[in-house]
């Protein structure tokens, strides 16, 4: 598992990346005192991180405001030499544990089955939800939210929208909220039924009710269409 720190700590974040070190299912790709310079790195979807460890108490940023801002699905091990956060910690669907400073080795290692065991988990979950040959009907994604994995079927969604570091997935029945980006969850769907309309915009082509000059009709949701991807659009449609 790819994983970072931010920790703006000299002695613990040296002392956590020693732990690391010696545990063959993390491997360590960067480490950050600035936790602004550590956001713009999580949140390029260029990086894959598994999972960060996060400080709490930092210099004008908190680790709780990094929290709201990042837009990746790793999972999150909040580290503190104050337990007095732990409870508001796991208000967070992607909080995997929490660390105590100074660290306890055998701590740290329960902190990282449980991450491994959940990255695993999420992995076969996927794999088995994007198994070649299965028709589209039967396709299915999982996703965090409320500290749950939820299955949605890929032929039940109607569109996809971008709401700061949250896409809202609206299926036939329900509205699901998730921690990720347009582009993540793009690449997870059937180029053959969705198609990007806006920049906060997925559809699902086949649920297009009607067509005007710059939105389309899905359900009862009048959804933007962008210049950059209209022709894109009536191209996929056969409009033209």
């Amino acid at each position: 598992m790819n994983c970072v720190i931010i920790d703006d700590e000299e002695l613990p974040k040296k002392i956590l990346a020693k732990l690391i070190s010696q545990t063959t299912a993390l491997d360590l790709i960067e480490v950050f005192d600035n936790p602004i310079e550590g956001l713009k790195f999580i949140n390029n979807d260029e990086n894959t991180i598994d999972l960060i460890f996060l400080d709490i108490l930092m210099p004008n940023f908190s680790g709780f405001d990094l929290l709201r801002a990042i837009r990746s699905n790793a999972q999150i091990i909040l580290i503190s030499s104050a337990k007095d956060y732990a409870l508001n910690a796991f208000e967070y669907s992607n909080i995997t544990d929490y660390l105590l400073k100074p660290f306890q080795k055998d701590r740290f290692n329960k902190a990282i089955d449980k991450a491994v065991l959940q990255n695993n988990n999420l992995n076969i979950l996927n794999s088995r939800s994007t198994t070649v040959g299965l028709s589209e009907s039967e396709k299915e994604i999982f996703i965090n939210t409320d500290k749950r994995l939820i299955k949605i079927k890929v032929s039940e969604i109607e569109y996809i929208e971008a709401s700061g570091n949250f896409i809202n997935i609206k299926t036939f029945n329900q509205m699901h909220l998730t921690y990720s980006s347009l582009k993540k969850i793009e690449a997870k769907l059937p180029a053959s039924s969705f198609i990007r309309v806006h920049r906060s915009f997925i559809i699902n082509y086949k649920e297009i009710i009607d067509i005007q000059d710059n939105s389309v009709l899905i359900n009862n949701k009048l959804i933007p269409i962008s210049r950059r991807y209209k022709t894109q659009l009536i191209k996929r449609i056969n409009l033209l």
